[in-house]
């Protein structure tokens, strides 16, 4: 699976214009960007179930550094090149685990057209396309529900998995999961944060579980920073979990996890 990270290339937004004529647009201004990986772990099995990539600038630069620059005119071909270079990076560093890839919504038109990249991307470095997830990016506002939920269901017929990101805060909540179920879904951390000594927290939290337990929806506790939060979604059959108690993103590598995050 290796692979030469520099020769990556752009796909041309001209892909776009001729599949997707909503998803046109100009490479122009798109923001120069690496990766930076987090492991999702299994607590149970002690073992990393995926790596969330996180954008970063090409010299390490925070997300919100690259997302400022991100705007109407470029968020289809960023979205775009996103994709490409998460597959790429994740191929060259001997990624063995799932891949989740953050995506912009909006900027999706149509997914079978706007999904050709991503597929081509996953031929050209070897990445099998069953272990990717893809995930909606923190902090998007999403314009139609009802697209999101086509995106999803595409995706999903397409062998990717899915998540929802930042459940429980603004979009990401009960309803859209009348619409649509996904493989995953990530807790807002601000429902994670002191779990473990809040009682109105743990109550919100065991209800959004039963009704995840009982749609067939896995869910992952993000954000974890305390052994007691761990503690507290072990307890409650949480066994996928994302934080620095396990490990801070690794700019361009898998980081470790420590043993000792594991310990009862």
């Amino acid at each position: 699976m290796s692979t030469r990270f520099d020769s990556i290339k752009v796909s041309s937004s001209r892909e776009g214009e001729s599949g997707c004529a909503g998803c046109a647009g100009t490479s122009v201004g798109t923001p120069d960007i690496d990766f930076a990986f987090q492991p999702i772990v299994d607590v149970d099995d002690r073992l990393v179930y995926a790596y969330e990539a996180l954008v970063r600038g090409p010299n390490g630069e925070p997300a919100h550094t690259v997302l400022s620059q991100v705007d109407d005119e470029n968020r289809y071909p960023f979205d775009q090149l996103c994709r490409t270079t998460a597959i790429a990076r994740a191929s060259q560093i001997g990624l063995d685990a799932y891949l989740s890839i953050n995506f912009m919504p909006n900027a999706v038109y149509r997914p079978e057209a706007c999904i050709r990249s991503t597929f081509e991307a996953a031929q050209k470095y070897n990445f099998p396309v069953n272990h990717i997830i893809f995930e909606t990016i923190e902090g998007e506002h999403i314009i139609d529900r009802p697209h999101l939920v086509n995106i999803f269901s595409q995706y999903k017929k397409f062998g990717f998995q899915t998540a929802i990101d930042d459940f429980g805060a603004g979009y990401s909540g009960l309803t859209l999961l009348v619409d649509f179920q996904p493989d995953l879904i990530k807790l807002d951390m601000a429902l994670v944060r002191g779990i473990d000594t809040d009682s109105v927290r743990q109550h919100i939290a065991r209800g959004v579980l039963a009704i995840c337990r009982d749609l067939g929806i896995r869910v992952i506790a993000e954000g974890v920073e305390t052994r007691g939060e761990r503690d507290f979604f072990s307890a409650n059959g949480v066994t996928l979990m994302q934080g620095y108690f396990f490990a801070k993103p690794a700019f361009q590598a898998m980081p470790q996890v420590s043993r000792d995050a594991f310990a009862l």
